[in-house]
């Protein structure tokens, strides 16, 4: 992967930021800090740069182009976090089943995982009203990503999260319960209940976003009221294993499946026997075919929904195509028994591949009316505004239509929405934001979501944005900490996925699923004189921890007494946990990457944003707002290292503290980066540039103890030459070298994601290597094992993986009785001391754990998952 030239904006991976005409700030408030609130970057400054990437992009793109021509800085995030498992080669299907079984048959360690951040998470939280912070927008009470959901009529409601499984709540929102935690893949694609009552699951996030897992087949559950879905029903066999589950469907008995590998169905009655393949538009390229190792193989058949003629099962439309564009992007059907594109006749929705990429259909109860929503791939390679064609009607009834449009970006932003800037508009991320549902009562009335939520009563005629991206901008909204979110009512969280209608109590609601969590109001519900809800309800009681932890940090926290725990998010910021808190905050907005806590005072923090962004505080960022009009009481500053200006530094970059010396901290893009005054830091000037890893070349993962520094680095980073290293110097800027790992040697030719430094010796370090082995990577040097370890400095490593399952490791870390902790896709793994088997740590889900952190005394272990929040575990129980 080349190093991107410049900056461009960073979609929904990360909030957005409040508008620079949002407050007018002297002067003086621009030192060390943005102008403007609530994030490190102006939504204006987002649109500027969008619009400067757009001329640059070709309409036929792969995943591994990131040389500046995708417009979406969350496409580019993808690769990074796809190029760290699969890199430097394509991976066979079936390699986490077959990771999960083998973790499974490992003895496991004493103790349990408890969760910690198992009670409500406040993203308006009145004390954290920094200049960093998202807080009074609207969102109230948020938890994890959720990619789907369903709903009946007696009140049960069925959440399907990014990462962290699905979960059930039997009160019409709330008091939620896991009910897949026995499933090998915890990664919703979709939910959907069949005519009998039956819950589907289907596995594999289908938005190809940064953080997307893929999933092991699609799942049935009987009785969804009562059971929890175990491995034993799962539907068909393993040809739907290692793919992405956009939408399931049901028509003339079958359940048909839009896939990342094309479109596939089953009977709904007789649930073994294998899945047919309907249509794939490039076999070739599917696994077993000519092609299937080519690089842009997983590109090559995207499937995104299926349209099924209530009055004639057999009338069938197929959604298919990349959502950057290609050739086989497109409509079809069936014409004399063959899958055939729909060229002509559907009147104002398009039929050419440019203008046909991810596409959601929704059809009344009635069967009166369909409706579409379409992203043109070439509106997002060429639009700074919006990548939506548009939303569409077949007053027919018939998938075929002749299809109406019925909105345009441009009309959904006059009415009343939050995204009105140039460069930022409605349907900008709508290849990942996608949800339709019609109301069963009534044909006309539908819910669309986008960014935001938009409520039609009239079939399209009129259009409401009911749940604006956030609520900053408007004229009802203020700073005040007494009121949320000023006089305006709640929203939303912003990125929808998921929704569902369905009753309780007696009463319609509908749910809507988005990057915080799960929302609902009453179908037919209040609007202001905006069009704007008044009675959104954040379900995201606490129950519900699908939190998306890139990191953690723990420190001592001062005047609340016990800990203070922080830690990086998925579009939710920092959260922050104080020792007396029953409901978390938010400290820092957008996304969280790598945070640093002072372990003797947990209120200094560093929380980084995406790209080597870096905010400091020394309060834990408590702030009531005072800040907007006197600059002076800000509370919280930017000191981001010069590579994030220059873009040479990763999506989600590594940055550290020395263990033996916490005022010291190092930061890795193309450059090694040095600042050593700590938490007092206030400006990014103060970094020093101590090592060049080279052009082309960006930090992967750093270390240091006692001035000695570790860091590897890839370059190219995805599979096109794929090649990485480690360079070994010295914070004082001396010493610097690399290390030599030859493709065929000891290290494999994979992607280094952590290092772990014995406290007690600098130079014995181990290391932890991501992706998978060669037995299911198709690439040069991908070689055997996971960790490794060395006893001078980095010069020779030891394979040291032993039995340890092979499955991408992400982090590792030294416990302080010489115990070795390691954070893997699929939970925690522990080798004791003296020991050279590893052993499972308790029982986590199979969710991924992106970092390790142990408490100010050594005697915690606390575990940052990407889908299921902050987990610990006593150290002494792992003996």
């Amino acid at each position: 992967m080349s190093v991107p030239t410049r900056r461009r904006r960073w979609f929904t991976v990360c909030a957005l930021t409040a508008s620079a005409a949002l407050v007018a700030l002297p002067p003086a408030a621009a030192s060390g800090r943005g102008t403007s609130p609530f994030g490190a970057r102006t939504l204006a400054q987002l649109a500027k740069e969008r619009e400067r990437s757009v001329g640059a992009m070709s309409p036929h793109l792969s995943a591994d182009d990131d040389d500046g021509n995708e417009a979406d800085e969350i496409a580019e995030g993808a690769d990074q976090y796809a190029e760290a498992r699969t890199s430097p080669g394509v991976v066979a299907p079936g390699a986490y089943g077959a990771a999960w079984r083998d973790l499974g048959h490992l003895r496991s360690t004493g103790g349990g995982w408890r969760t910690i951040t198992d009670l409500p998470y406040d993203s308006d939280d009145p004390r954290y009203r920094d200049i960093d912070s998202n807080s009074s927008g609207g969102s109230g009470n948020v938890t994890g990503r959720m990619a789907a959901i369903a709903a009946d009529d007696d009140g049960y409601v069925y959440a399907g999260s990014a990462g962290g499984g699905v979960w059930r709540s039997r009160t019409g929102g709330g008091h939620w319960r896991p009910i897949s935690d026995r499933l090998p893949a915890q990664s919703t694609g979709a939910l959907a209940l069949d005519g009998a009552g039956r819950l589907w699951l289907g596995t594999g996030e289908a938005t190809t976003n940064a953080d997307a897992y893929l999933g092991s087949g699609v799942y049935v559950l009987t009785h969804p009221h009562h059971g929890t879905f175990s491995a034993r029903s799962r539907v068909g066999g393993d040809e739907l294993e290692s793919t992405s589950i956009h939408e399931l469907r049901f028509g003339g008995g079958k359940v048909w499946a839009a896939t990342s590998e094309g479109v596939w169905s089953h009977s709904t009655q007789r649930l073994s026997g294998p899945w047919k393949l309907e249509f794939a538009p490039n076999p070739d390229f599917l696994p077993g075919g000519s092609q299937a190792e080519d690089p842009d193989a997983p590109y090559k058949n995207i499937a995104n929904d299926i349209a099924i003629d209530p009055k004639d099962p057999s009338k069938v439309v197929l959604a298919v195509g990349w959502r950057s564009g290609d050739d086989y992007n497109g409509f079809y059907t069936r014409v004399n028994g063959v899958w055939t594109r729909i060229s002509s006749g559907l009147g104002d929705l398009p039929a050419d591949a440019e203008n046909v990429g991810n596409v959601t259909f929704a059809r009344s109860a009635d069967g009166s009316r369909y409706y579409a929503i379409d992203q043109s791939p070439e509106q997002l390679n060429t639009n700074p505004d919006s990548g939506l064609e548009g939303i569409y009607v077949s007053k027919s009834g018939s998938p075929t239509g002749p299809w109406t449009k019925i909105a345009d970006y441009k009309g959904l932003a006059a009415d009343n929405s939050a995204l009105t800037s140039p460069g930022y508009m409605p349907g900008v991320q709508a290849w990942y934001n996608q949800f339709l549902a019609v109301d069963p009562a009534d044909a006309q009335h539908v819910y669309a979501g986008l960014e935001e939520v938009y409520e039609t009563k009239d079939g399209g005629g009129s259009w409401s944005t009911v749940g604006p991206y956030w609520n900053f901008g408007f004229s009802c909204w203020s700073i005040d900490p007494a009121k949320q979110t000023g006089d305006c009512n709640p929203t939303t969280h912003s990125d929808q996925h998921g929704v569902a209608i369905g009753r309780s109590h007696g009463k319609s609601f509908v749910y809507v699923g988005n990057d915080g969590g799960v929302y609902k109001r009453p179908v037919n519900g209040a609007q202001d004189a905006s069009g704007h809800a008044t009675d959104w309800t954040s379900l995201n009681d606490g129950t519900i921890d699908t939190l998306q932890y890139y990191s953690v940090g723990i420190g001592r926290d001062p005047g609340h007494g016990g800990l203070a725990v922080t830690g990086g998010l998925q579009d939710n910021g920092q959260s922050v946990l104080r020792g007396d808190d029953k409901v978390m905050g938010s400290d820092f907005g957008g996304d969280g990457g790598d945070t640093l806590t002072d372990p003797a005072n947990g209120c200094n923090i560093a929380q980084e944003y995406v790209y080597l962004a870096v905010q400091v505080t020394q309060n834990c960022a408590v702030n009531d707002g005072s800040w907007v009009t006197d600059p002076s009481k800000a509370t919280s500053y930017s000191v981001a290292p010069p590579d994030n200006a220059t873009s040479e530094a990763r999506f989600i970059a590594p940055l550290a503290a020395d263990m033996k010396n916490g005022d010291v901290w190092v930061a890795g893009g193309r450059h090694i980066w040095v600042q050593s005054h700590g938490y007092a830091i206030r400006s990014g000037k103060e970094w020093t540039g101590v090592h060049d890893l080279g052009a082309g070349r960006t930090a992967t993962a750093v270390a240091a103890s006692g001035g000695k520094i570790y860091a590897a680095w890839c370059g190219p980073c995805n599979n096109q030459g794929f090649a990485r290293g480690i360079a070994v110097g010295n914070a004082d800027g001396t010493g610097w070298h690399d290390i030599s790992l030859p493709v065929d040697g000891t290290v494999p030719n994979r992607y280094l994601s952590g290092f772990a430094v014995d406290p007690k010796n600098a130079d014995h370090v181990f290391l932890a290597v991501n992706g998978f082995s060669r037995h299911w990577t198709e690439g040069p040097g991908a070689g055997v094992g996971h960790v490794f370890e060395s006893t001078d400095g980095g010069t020779t490593w030891k394979d040291i993986s032993a039995n340890l399952p092979d499955v991408p490791t992400n982090s590792a870390l030294v416990t302080a009785d010489g115990g070795l902790a390691v954070a893997t896709d699929l939970g925690v793994v522990y080798r004791a001391p003296g020991r050279t088997a590893w052993e499972r740590v308790g029982s986590l889900p199979a969710v991924a754990v992106l970092q390790l952190k142990t408490s100010p005394d050594g005697g915690t272990l606390y575990a940052a998952t990407h889908g299921r929040g902050i987990a610990t575990v006593k150290v002494r129980s792992l003996r």
